[in-house]
């Protein structure tokens, strides 16, 4: 048995680097095992943005009425936070703890005012819409309830993704940063696809108790999966905590020195048009599949399993190719490519009807999106000086998280504003409110082309830069 056993082991070690990009950033002092262990905060980040930009957004509009351009002010207040991600990750850079910890702290931090946001979010909802006894209860109530709720949900989940990606490159070789991206986001594209699935079961007969169980459950298994994640992972350093111990630069001192390096704003720019451009129809596809589609809860909010499936094959392309010497930015522009037909099928699936065409769009904008974000976010860490892997992830993921927040935001209004002109002119029949959807969409292949032109001064410079940083790397050492 212990042959057979022994067996079967080697058997996935030898096809993990195989058929897994990434699964060869394991060490003997660093397990695959454990890197597993430590992605678990991406499957509660996962967790998270199915429910609140998936499941929510789609019962808040459809089963619980609330306007759009409203459910979409909601889901963007984590837009709020987002710009201080960078500040987090170079906190956590430079945090001194009598404990010894630099990560441990922010990431647990992270995850109670995820908890805290959880534990008001399902009755300030049914506050907002005016449901049962809650219906009673003044208005303004119902807003600042729910804001809270989102702004402190969306606030931890910054935190302890920044903060946990960067212990994640802390724990491996700076040569295996790339592939470590890559683990960390398909356990995140898992983790969406698992929890779409599980949310759609669990709401497939929709009421308002089950929602509270839903959200309570959710609250619950971010908790300890975060716990899990951080258990024994990183060393302590009790000389971080001396009084004597060397300064540490300041912020102003940090951002000036990452802001040095090579095109270094130009990619964080290229990161916010391309964000939005994927950006603006997280919101709407849910709602566009329940209102122009007529389908069910279970149906719509399996799509965001679709688009996880999609995000997860272009993770692990893109990292099987930039594990090749491929160039990131001319992944990210293959990406932005592969959102135009994409976009082009969920337009065309409002007058056709035709669910197909609206499935394969949907899967190829995850897929596009996952290519451009992996190829962005390699470039960004390559630029990333020593000792800086927390501000470099929190920059990337400031500029993403805002422009996300802010698509968000404007794909809604957008929508409500396109319909609502066209009831004031009458000029509706016929289009079931698919106007509105329809102008998001053709704006978003708009900023696709934006984006495809800005990549184009950046491809072929990456290796370039990469080779000026093990340059500079040698000359240090001697």
């Amino acid at each position: 048995m212990r042959h057979l056993r022994q067996k079967l082991i080697d058997s996935w070690a030898s096809l993990g680097p195989r058929y897994l990009p990434f699964a060869d950033v394991a060490t003997p002092d660093l397990p695959l095992g454990r890197l597993v262990r430590l992605s678990l905060f991406q499957v509660s980040v996962g967790m998270t943005l199915v429910l609140l930009v998936g499941t929510l957004n789609r019962v808040m509009i459809v089963e619980l009425g609330v306007s759009a351009a409203m459910v979409g002010i909601m889901i963007a207040l984590p837009i709020l936070f987002a710009p201080f991600r960078a500040l987090v990750g170079h906190k956590s850079d430079t945090h001194r703890c009598e404990l010894g910890w630099r990560r441990v702290p922010f990431i647990w931090k992270g995850t109670l005012l995820q908890f805290g946001g959880y534990a008001i979010m399902p009755f300030a909802l049914l506050v907002l819409a005016g449901k049962g006894q809650a219906g009673n209860a003044p208005v303004w109530i119902g807003h600042s309830a729910a804001a809270l709720a989102f702004l402190l949900v969306g606030a931890g989940a910054h935190i302890v993704q920044t903060v946990g990606l960067a212990l994640a490159t802390d724990l491996t070789p700076t040569d295996s940063h790339p592939k470590v991206v890559g683990l960390m986001y398909v356990m995140l594209l898992l983790s969406m696809m698992a929890s779409a699935l599980i949310f759609g079961f669990a709401l497939a007969d929709f009421s308002p108790g089950r929602l509270v169980q839903v959200i309570q459950s959710t609250a619950l298994a971010c908790l300890v999966l975060n716990a899990v994640a951080m258990w024994k992972q990183e060393a302590r350093q009790p000389r971080r905590g001396r009084a004597d111990a060397t300064p540490e630069p300041s912020f102003r001192d940090s951002w000036a020195h990452f802001c040095a390096g090579e095109q270094a704003i130009r990619r964080l720019v290229v990161v916010g048009f391309g964000t939005v451009a994927f950006g603006m129809a997280d919101v709407l596809l849910e709602p566009f599949g329940g209102q122009i589609l007529n389908w069910t809860v279970g149906a719509t909010t399996q799509l965001t399993a679709l688009f996880a499936f999609g995000g997860l094959l272009g993770f692990c392309f893109a990292s099987y190719k930039l594990g090749q010497g491929g160039d990131p930015y001319r992944m990210a522009q293959g990406g932005a490519l592969i959102g135009l037909p994409a976009f082009g099928l969920v337009i065309l699936a409002a007058p056709l009807e035709h669910s197909a065409a609206f499935l394969l769009g949907n899967f190829l904008i995850g897929f596009g999106a996952a290519i451009f974000g992996h190829g962005t976010l390699t470039a960004t860490m390559s630029r990333a000086p020593e000792e800086q892997a927390g501000l470099a992830l929190g920059a990337w993921g400031a500029v993403q998280a805002t422009a996300a927040g802010a698509a968000i935001a404007m794909s809604g209004t957008i929508r409500d504003l396109v319909n609502g002109a066209l009831d004031l002119f009458g000029s509706t029949a016929g289009t079931g409110g698919a106007a509105g959807y329809i102008t998001v969409y053709v704006l978003e292949i708009v900023l696709l082309l934006v984006t495809i032109a800005a990549t184009l001064p950046l491809i072929g410079r990456a290796n370039k830069t990469n080779h000026w940083v093990e340059t500079q790397q040698g000359a240090s050492v001697r």
